[in-house]
């Protein structure tokens, strides 16, 4: 008995050693595998560590290489190319200065026109002027002396709009619509996107004509031309070009504000260039969301301020040539809509015309229901949002003088003033 209990013992020892065994090996590998983990976790942010510590020094030496080659100046252009700060200029970030040198731009793509249908609404629109006032230039305060008289000759004579009243058709108003992106009250988007920035530097100062414009860019031009014949739709320095934003809205109209940064040229060959800037164009037009009807439109050169339009003429014939600055005082210069916009022929049910307007023939007489918006924001809200767009620094508020300390006391905060001759949110600066 005893025999079989001690086989019986060595049969269960023998039997439990292997897998004691077993079990020992599988923990030690398990603690194995562990360690190896925590320190493949430890190693990973050390291995980030050193490989951001190898690029920070790299770019640092590369940064050190570049203000040898470049000098300060010479750097902070280059790093306004290399968008992406690694101190290489990709083809992308090199294309404005290609731009520049080659005077090749790629081409823009500009919405497709629609023809204008003949028989559509046409609206007529109206030129209103009174001349700058010559009292208002500061070269008046000496009886512009050292100012030749060819100089302000195209100024002088400028007493009146070039073209007082013309037709347009309503169609052609489209070019106010927003992109389909860009549909919501408050919404902003350039009609006619400024081309400039500070490697184009600005546009150059020894022309007489503008150029043949383009796309959008054609209703604005024939818009400025009522005013004068060499109207130029971008401005020489920025921010040029139009922005709008839509002020209210409902299933069938937009009210629409807009901007336009534009300028005259006022003198024409042998006398040299005399250019005459607004500091804006502003205004606003009410129309159906397919163009095929226009409601109001008004724009016009903002009065409020006492000085509003910037001069500048050469002395030569070269962009060397000596240049005067001077800033006056425009107190009119607006186009408006006389009506609303109406259809050239009326027709039947069955297309047969009933009336039309033809030479001779008396106006017909249309009544228009009332426009409610459905969704709206102020006009000097929409304002504010076209002014932020064209000058960023708008985002923060500019107080008159007597109201800044009123907002500060209540915001108890400190009073920064700035004194300006001229406007430092318009082109008339």
């Amino acid at each position: 008995m005893a025999a079989d209990v001690d086989k019986t013992i060595s049969e269960d020892e023998s039997k439990n050693a292997p897998q004691n065994g077993h079990q020992t090996r599988r923990s030690g590998s398990w603690i194995f595998r562990g360690m190896w983990t925590l320190l493949m976790v430890g190693a990973v942010p050390l291995v980030a560590f050193w490989i951001k510590y190898y690029q920070d020094a790299h770019l640092l030496k590369r940064h050190e290489e570049s203000v040898k080659t470049l000098g300060a100046e010479g750097l902070f252009l280059f790093s306004s190319l290399d968008t992406d700060h690694d101190l290489y200029l990709t083809p992308e970030e090199f294309k404005p200065i290609a731009e520049k040198l080659t005077g090749i731009a790629p081409p823009v793509d500009f919405e497709e026109e629609v023809a204008h249908d003949p028989n559509g609404e046409t609206l007529t629109l109206e030129a209103k002027m009174q001349p700058l006032l010559l009292e208002t230039m500061t070269k008046s305060k000496d009886g512009f002396l050292g100012v030749t008289h060819s100089s302000l000759s195209g100024l002088r004579s400028w007493k009146s709009p070039a073209v007082p009243s013309t037709t347009f058709s309503a169609s052609q108003f489209r070019v106010f619509l927003p992109p389909k992106n860009k549909v919501e009250v408050g919404d902003t988007w350039w009609v006619i996107p400024s081309e400039l920035n500070i490697f184009t530097g600005y546009l150059p100062n020894n022309r007489y004509h503008p150029p043949s414009p383009k796309g959008k860019e054609v209703l604005i031009h024939s818009l400025l031309s009522m005013f004068h014949p060499r109207a130029f739709v971008k401005s020489r320095f920025a921010p040029q070009g139009t922005v709008a934003c839509i002020r209210a809205s409902n299933d069938f109209y937009y009210d629409i504000v807009f901007r336009i940064h534009a300028e005259f040229q006022l003198n024409d060959v042998p006398d040299f260039p005399f250019w005459f800037t607004p500091g804006q164009f502003t205004g606003n037009i009410v129309l159906s969301k397919d163009a095929s009807h226009v409601r109001h439109f008004h724009l016009y050169v903002p009065n409020d301020r006492s000085l509003n339009v910037d001069m500048e003429w050469l002395y030569g014939a070269s962009e060397s040539s000596n240049m005067e600055v001077d800033i006056g005082y425009l107190p009119q210069l607006e186009l408006q809509s006389t009506d609303p916009s109406t259809p050239s022929i009326i027709m039947d049910e069955e297309g047969n015309i009933i009336d039309s307007r033809g030479k001779g023939s008396e106006p017909i007489h249309f009544i228009f229901e009332d426009i409610h918006w459905t969704s709206e924001i102020s006009r000097r809200e929409a304002t504010h949002r076209l002014e932020v767009t064209l000058y960023p620094f708008k985002k923060v508020s500019y107080l008159p003088f007597s109201e800044a300390f009123e907002r500060a006391q209540a915001e108890n905060k400190l009073v920064h003033s700035i004194l300006l001759w001229g406007a430092l949110d318009d082109q008339s600066c």
